[in-house]
């Protein structure tokens, strides 16, 4: 019985590191064509931040779902790296999560005060 969960959670982990990497790379793409788009066309600081925003919200997914990868795996394999690694994740998204929430935070704010002018 527990080496049929050990080989399910194994294929688990691959598909949705799997997925997670698909968000990565799509989402880096578009950043950049997005990126050099904006950075060719307009002078907006609006819209330069909307591509930071939208770029850093697909990053925050794409290591939502490499954490819950690591952690469906370090239930199979409790060893003091695999913990490690789950816990920098955290933080990293954690962290993320944070500056991201503060940026979002003083954008609105300033768009606030731009329709209020």
């Amino acid at each position: 019985m527990r080496g049929a969960l050990v080989a399910v959670t194994e294929i688990a982990v691959v598909l949705i590191d799997a997925m997670a990497l698909i968000i990565i790379v799509g989402a880096t793409l578009e950043a950049f064509v997005r990126g050099l788009k904006v950075a060719l066309t307009t002078r907006s600081d609006h819209e330069r931040r909307d591509v930071f925003l939208r770029y850093a919200r697909w990053l925050v997914a794409g290591l939502t779902f490499q954490l819950a990868a690591d952690i469906i795996e370090t239930s199979i394999r409790s060893d003091w790296q695999s913990i490690g690694k789950v816990g920098a994740i955290a933080v990293i998204r954690t962290f993320l999560n944070y500056f991201l929430e503060k940026d979002m935070e003083g954008w609105r704010e300033r768009q606030r005060e731009a329709e209020a002018a």
